[in-house]
């Protein structure tokens, strides 16, 4: 029997959201990355932070630390590239870099970090995602950091077994109920089995396990799955695929299911991005990560958009408990560089030329980033600081006593 409470359907809405609010307490920069919608609402208040021109392109949307981390290629490659796009737009590639400082600058002060330290951090992302821009000599790619080389060295070595203990808390193919996965409803349980006879999804899985049409895919375990932060409140299941072909014996898949909806982040296009929110999401991951993207395709659970990927072992995203000055530096650097490599993939010669001049334009402060940049993040970090504090006073307190 599970340790922590298990809810059922109809408790889900009231536990989850208790669940955000909490979350989002618990640290500034946990603050930060549950409060997207607040992000773009305050920004849109600053009429003096106004972007620069640049021709729109696919962006993240919501570019913080823990959306960019280690994937798996079909061909067995591990690249640290953007891995969350629930946000992605056609939209300005200034928001990413924007949300990508705030979110350092929050790690940074949750790990009491100086503000001398923060302001290098962003002359670190200006500079390396500037120099991503260049799109120069491979030599020219700043060293990983050893954060990120850890992370990269643990999921050259990871197998099923690994993502079944991580994922599941055990290496068998079926899922435990408990603190991460929640009954599912009958009416759920059908629409998963439903999902994977739906073509696109049947496809994928076939594609990416190189398999023949006539093999047998069967769902073998399924949840409700408590995962994430602002999207809690969206269905997201967890599924075990098992893929028998012939007499062999079978293979487990562990798959993400999850709603999408309209976007927070702005479009600058809209009418270029597909209507239906799932294929939106798709869309924006075959533009900047394109390793995750061909993992990923779209169906219907109970008529609503989801997006479905496979999770590979190989998948960890860049875990920050704490920063130090040096770390912190080399992080910020690495993680702009892989920013700013996905962001010019999109871009022409001339566009990226343009928009990397007006990246490395150094404004009126004692700081060598543009002023649209440096000014954005000190106004968001102090309406985030202030705002995180009445979220703790509002709801920590309240459900200590």
């Amino acid at each position: 029997m599970s340790k922590y409470r298990i809810y059922e359907p109809g408790e889900r809405q009231a536990a989850l959201e208790r669940r955000r609010l909490r979350k989002m307490a618990r640290t500034a920069h946990g603050y930060v990355r549950g409060n997207t919608r607040h992000f773009y609402e305050w920004l849109g208040q600053m009429p003096d932070l106004a972007l620069p021109e640049t021709p729109p392109i696919w962006i993240c949307g919501d570019c913080h630390i823990e959306n960019l981390g280690a994937l798996a290629g079909s061909d067995g490659s591990i690249a640290v590239q953007i891995r969350d796009f629930d946000q992605s737009v056609i939209g300005h590639p200034g928001h990413d870099l924007i949300r990508l400082c705030l979110s350092l600058a929050s790690a940074a002060r949750s790990s009491d970090l100086s503000g001398t330290v923060t302001a290098r951090m962003v002359e670190e992302v200006v500079r390396n995602y500037a120099l991503a821009l260049a799109r120069g000599r491979r030599d020219e790619v700043p060293k990983a950091p050893e954060l990120v080389e850890a992370t990269q060295r643990c999921a050259f070595d990871r197998s099923w077994k690994h993502l079944a203990k991580d994922r599941l808390k055990h290496k068998t193919p079926s899922i435990e109920p408990g603190k991460k996965f929640w009954p599912m409803a009958a009416e759920e349980r059908t629409a998963v089995v439903a999902l994977f006879a739906q073509p696109a999804i049947r496809d994928l899985v076939l594609k990416l396990h190189r398999r023949e049409a006539e093999t047998r895919i069967e769902v073998v375990d399924a949840a409700y799955w408590v995962k994430g932060c602002s999207s809690l409140e969206l269905l997201r299941y967890a599924a075990i695929i098992e893929i028998r072909d012939g007499g062999k014996a079978p293979s487990y898949a562990l798959f993400d299911i999850k709603e999408a909806e309209a976007p927070i982040a702005p479009a600058a296009r809209p009418e270029a991005m597909p209507n239906d929110p799932a294929k939106r999401v798709v869309a924006g991951a075959r533009a900047l990560s394109p390793i995750l993207g061909e993992r990923m395709a779209t169906g219907r659970v109970m008529d609503r958009p989801m997006f479905v990927r496979e999770l590979l072992p190989q998948d960890l995203k860049i875990e920050v408990d704490q920063f130090a000055s040096k770390s912190a530096l080399g992080v910020a650097g690495y993680l702009a560089y892989v920013v700013g490599d996905s962001h010019g993939r999109l871009m022409d010669a001339e566009a990226r030329k343009d928009w990397r001049r007006t990246v490395r334009q150094r404004g009126t402060a004692e700081i060598d980033a543009p002023d649209w940049l440096w000014k954005s993040v000190v106004a968001m970090s102090g309406r985030h600081e202030a705002a995180y504090l009445d979220h703790c006073c509002a709801h920590d307190l309240i459900y200590r006593h």
